[in-house]
């Protein structure tokens, strides 16, 4: 991407992309001091919202604490099973950008009802419902999206979540300083022709990769962005019975792919289906890649940040308008008193 390029300019979803560099640079990691301590004195987090708002930034958190092999539950669902949920004992987090997403709000509603004492809004918006709700409130400092896709406002979340559970831990946000220039690196490098075309000629498109929320937002992007059909592949799913359907007009993109699992990715998908599987990793794979950053412990976002990059230049060769899907909106389902 290039905001120099009036082709890439005239879109607010290229424009908010682009805004996330300083979104991050200007984030401060003491926002989250108050709500690590308060979620001390529980027996876990229940991190919840509905589509982007939940997938990268909690799944990411989750994936954190188990590397790290921390004694802090994290959890995450939808917010509609969530009230189904013994939460009382949990932390609970909701995140809507605008504050009222009904399934958020209604779980609230719920557990405020019951005299839960630890609930939490995570919002772009101030005097929301939700945080009418919610004991404390944090608002983001990443500012509006016109865009009907999510894009800036989800590494904001994440950092938050990052930011408590590190203080929560005593661990530091290191790789936190390099992050900007990584993420900026990855927006705007220029990707191989090569795989634009394989994806842009695609009839679906897998994302394979860890469940620490990259690939399956990259998913749902992919819908609001591209238009097509899309499915996440959870780690090594992708070879473990799917490939009996997959076809040769289909491609797989891998983020940073297990390197003992590419010689099976090529035998089943390239030789087996005779498909097209592409990679963006921070090395050069046995596939075609677009080679990003090592963002080390912040690695998640530079992916994030460089799947959008490959998805608007997908957007772009198949001339479509990036803001204007013409069913998905950007409250998906608004609560109304």
């Amino acid at each position: 991407m290039n905001l120099q390029d009036s082709k890439y300019a005239t879109f607010a979803l290229v424009r908010e992309m682009m805004e996330t560099t300083e979104v991050v640079r200007k984030f401060d990691p003491m926002v989250a001091t108050s709500y690590a301590e308060k979620a001390m004195a529980k027996k876990g987090l229940f991190l919840t919202g509905e589509g982007s708002s939940r997938i990268f930034p909690a799944k990411r958190a989750m994936y954190d604490i188990l590397k790290w092999g921390a004694k802090i539950p994290v959890y995450t669902d939808g917010s509609t099973q969530a009230m189904e949920y013994a939460l009382k004992d949990l932390a609970v987090f909701g995140a809507s950008n605008s504050g009222k997403t009904k399934e958020v709000v209604r779980l609230f509603m719920k557990l405020r009802e019951e005299g839960h004492d630890s609930l939490f809004g995570l919002t772009a918006n101030e005097n929301t419902k939700l945080a009418e709700l919610a004991h404390e409130t944090h608002v983001l400092n990443c500012g509006k999206e016109d865009a009907v896709a999510a894009t800036k406002s989800v590494i904001e979340q994440g950092l938050f979540y990052d930011a408590m559970i590190r203080q929560m831990l005593g661990k530091c946000m290191c790789g936190f300083d390099e992050l900007p220039d990584q993420i900026n690196t990855a927006l705007t490098s220029v990707i191989d022709p090569e795989i634009i075309l394989a994806a842009k000629n695609a009839d679906k498109i897998y994302f394979a990769g860890r469940n620490n929320g990259v690939v399956e937002e990259l998913t749902l992007k992919t819908n609001e962005i591209t238009r097509k059909k899309s499915e996440f592949l959870e780690g090594t799913y992708a070879v473990h019975g799917i490939e009996e359907v997959m076809d040769k007009n289909e491609v797989v993109i891998i983020v940073e792919p297990f390197l003992s699992e590419e010689e099976k990715f090529m035998e089943c998908l390239v030789k087996g289906v005779g498909m097209k599987v592409v990679a963006i990793s921070s090395r050069q794979t046995s596939f075609p890649t677009f080679i990003i950053p090592e963002g080390g412990k912040m690695a998640p976002y530079v992916e994030l940040a460089a799947g959008w990059n490959l998805l608007v230049e997908i957007g772009m060769a198949l001339g479509i308008d990036l803001d204007k899907p013409t069913r998905a909106r950007k409250i998906g389902n608004e609560f109304f008193v």
